[in-house]
């Protein structure tokens, strides 16, 4: 869902930016030495699931994973997410440095959400409950980065509006698919390194 360059006005993209800012502050002040291989890893794996894209206006469509970057790192999770679309915008002309703040901010926002809202949840030892608080999480992160790309869009013009709408239901079956996936990372998560879903992030 990243948002190419010269579409938003300058006030989103400086909003965008300051609340990236602050909530890349955050993360790296609750990271600690032992955390940095796991941010590493999920960020690469961010960064790998945008691979396989659908331009869509000025957005696209595809996997994205930040609801499960955020069930295991929380607040880290805008360090994380910030490393992997700056490579991306670096690598591959993904989004672009003009509006890194605002994509940061509306993959990691989600992710901080879906982390407060599920990961108690995960942590009970009930496999099932912990599988569909992972579905629940995997469509928060989607849904609400989605929900999120389009209020920039709106915010910077009324003439995205259709667009946005459109954007925003376009991105359903991705909700779906991303629930699943996520939940079956939690459960696989849960039976060879539960210790990587514990307390962390606050």
């Amino acid at each position: 869902m990243h948002i190419s360059e010269g579409v938003l006005s300058a006030p989103v993209l400086v909003a965008g930016a300051l609340l990236t800012v602050g909530g890349t502050a955050l993360g790296l002040k609750k990271m600690d030495y032992e955390k940095i291989p796991e941010v590493a890893v999920l960020s690469s794996a961010f960064f790998v699931a945008s691979f396989i894209h659908v331009p869509f206006g000025p957005s696209s469509v595809h996997l994205v994973l930040n609801g499960l970057v955020g069930i295991i790192l929380g607040w880290m999770a805008f360090p994380s997410i910030l490393v992997a679309l700056a490579l991306q915008a670096l690598l591959f002309q993904f989004g672009g440095f003009t509006s890194l703040g605002i994509n940061t901010f509306n993959m990691a926002a989600p992710a901080v959400i879906a982390y407060y809202l599920f990961n108690f949840l995960i942590r009970k030892a009930n496999h099932l409950i912990s599988m569909l608080a992972g579905f629940g999480a995997g469509m928060i992160g989607v849904g609400l980065g989605a929900l999120f790309v389009a209020i920039a869009l709106v915010t910077t013009g009324e003439g995205f509006l259709n667009v946005a709408k459109i954007l925003v239901v376009a991105h359903f079956p991705v909700m779906v698919i991303e629930g699943i996936v996520t939940s079956f990372c939690i459960v696989f998560l849960k039976k060879v390194k539960p210790e990587i879903l514990g307390e962390v992030g606050r």
